[in-house]
């Protein structure tokens, strides 16, 4: 395959999908398959969803701005890390599916499951964008705090007891590398340039910091998988931290959002925002149930 036209690389496929992310094949070539004995096949199935929503469900946000970025050049950047979620996802999901032994494929998991069965972060779901009259500023801030975390829990996942999504986690860390280096060049740009960029940049920190404290706060799942996420909060922080500082932005009070019961995203309660959300992605599968192209 050439890959000179963008079109080929979506349409020159073997089987048929909904949507199409990257590098779905070569990314686990020779890596184990097996459910590992160690590994209790319940809690495996749900951290991979856990991992495979949050990307999912981030990269139907960013692809709200399709045609609607502040410019060109920021329409197929926002595209392509889109993209590069999707594959992450897809790869997860294919996996949870392996994992479950219900014969779900990632197609099923993604479209055929209500809204308290998405097991994502409310960070990743909530309206910061055009649709919703939101604001660029606000996307980039949530790029970068969701790109940081990811960062973070993928390096530890490289040796996580599942080695298929320790393979996925090694291959993300390349592309949520540069999700994090464009969304901290947005973030110094807006913060420290006009008096009407570094305020919108103050406001989109502001819109996504209560979300910040649930990105770190561990599910019993992931206890006892031994990832808990609260292991690498400081790093996180100083990675932040510097960003803040080259765009002369001060990190907000912590005000964490609220919770039902003290449950959040990864325990199936959302907010307002994820019905809206998965109605729209949900909606030409399930009219056409069956359907591929």
């Amino acid at each position: 395959m050439s890959f000179d036209n963008a079109y080929e690389s979506l349409i020159d496929q073997e089987d048929a999908h909904w949507a199409f992310g990257t590098g779905f094949t070569e990314s686990l070539a020779g890596v184990d398959r097996a459910v590992p004995a160690t590994a209790d096949r319940a809690d495996l199935f749900a951290y991979c969803l856990m991992l495979g929503d949050d990307a999912l469900v981030l990269s139907q946000r960013l692809a709200e701005w399709c045609s609607r970025a502040p410019e060109l050049e920021e329409d197929v950047a926002l595209a392509n890390i889109a993209l590069d979620l999707l594959g992450q996802a897809r790869l997860l999901l294919t996996r949870a599916g392996e994992v479950e032994g219900r014969g779900r494929d990632e197609d099923a998991l993604a479209y055929l499951r209500d809204e308290r069965e998405f097991r994502n972060v409310h960070l990743a779901e909530i309206e910061c964008g055009p649709l919703a009259g939101g604001d660029f500023a606000t996307t980039m801030a949530r790029l970068l705090v969701f790109s940081s975390w990811k960062i973070a829990q993928y390096q530890r996942l490289r040796a996580f007891v599942d080695p298929v999504v320790a393979a996925i986690a090694d291959k993300g860390l390349k592309e949520l590398a540069y999700h994090r280096d464009h969304a901290a060049q947005w973030v110094v740009r807006l913060g420290d340039g006009t008096d009407e960029s570094h305020a919108r940049m103050v406001a989109g920190v502001r819109r996504v910091w209560p979300y910040v404290d649930e990105l770190f706060t561990a599910d019993p799942v992931e206890q006892r998988l031994d990832v808990d996420p609260a292991a690498f909060r400081s790093e996180v922080d100083d990675v932040l931290a510097a960003v803040f500082a080259a765009a002369g932005l001060e990190r907000p009070d912590p005000v964490p959002a609220a919770r039902v019961n003290g449950r959040a995203g990864r325990a199936g309660v959302h907010t307002e925002a994820m019905g809206y959300l998965l109605a729209e992605m949900q909606h030409l599968h399930r009219s056409l149930p069956g359907a591929k192209w």
